[in-house]
């Protein structure tokens, strides 16, 4: 089962977490490209995930909603919800790294560069109570979920390449319209330059006197 938070914060996002340490296996397989993993630092908690809104980066994730998750791996920490000034560690989800060798639930990174911290002084009641309030529990098909949103992205990137094409097209019209009018300007320009003004038999005979 899979437990699913609705931070209120602007931007809104959804948070969501394995209800044990077997259901965290399949969260750190199934993680989305836009998902960020929380966790407690050195000590034992929840696998706390942000599902960033579309446009957030995970390294300028805002103040109120790093604060958000931040509170909930605390609150999700046998050992950690007893303690303050606690450490928050935080990374993309394709940054985790998963071995044979390792134990149900424990996990690695494949570059500590892309690991950041947030310091957690203590338990905020109003925030973690806050978004108790939202929490929803249910079964997830993560295989099943992770095709839809391929196939979801798959028509939405379709789509992008059709919208450039059809753009592109019509820039390169515009710009041939454009060039063939030069061209029929230039035309007549030309032949106004090489007409010289004609002189009347008159005008001739005056120029001789």
């Amino acid at each position: 089962m899979v437990l699913f938070f609705k931070s209120t914060v602007n931007p809104p996002a959804v948070i969501y977490m394995g209800k044990d340490k077997h259901e965290n296996e399949d969260l750190i397989k199934y993680a989305w490209p836009q998902d960020v993993w929380f966790h407690v630092d050195k000590l034992s908690s929840a696998h706390v995930y942000l599902r960033m809104p579309e446009g957030m980066a995970w390294e300028a994730i805002p103040e109120a909603l790093l604060i958000d998750c931040a509170q909930l791996v605390k609150a999700n920490s046998i050992e950690g919800n007893k303690k303050d000034n606690l450490t928050i560690i935080y990374t993309p989800g394709d940054n985790l790294k998963k071995s044979g060798d390792m134990a149900v639930g424990q996990v690695s990174f494949h570059n500590d560069k892309r690991v950041k911290r947030v310091h957690v002084p203590k338990r905020e009641n109003p925030i973690v109570n806050r978004l108790n309030k939202t929490k929803v529990e249910r079964e997830v098909d993560h295989e099943q979920e992770r095709v839809e949103r391929i196939k979801q992205e798959n028509a939405v990137k379709r789509a992008a390449a059709a919208a450039k094409k059809k753009a592109d097209a019509e820039l390169a019209k515009t710009r041939e319209a454009e060039k063939a009018a030069r061209s029929y300007d230039n035309m007549f320009s030309g032949e106004e330059e090489d007409e010289a003004p004609q002189q009347s038999v008159q005008e001739m005979m005056d120029d001789f006197m």
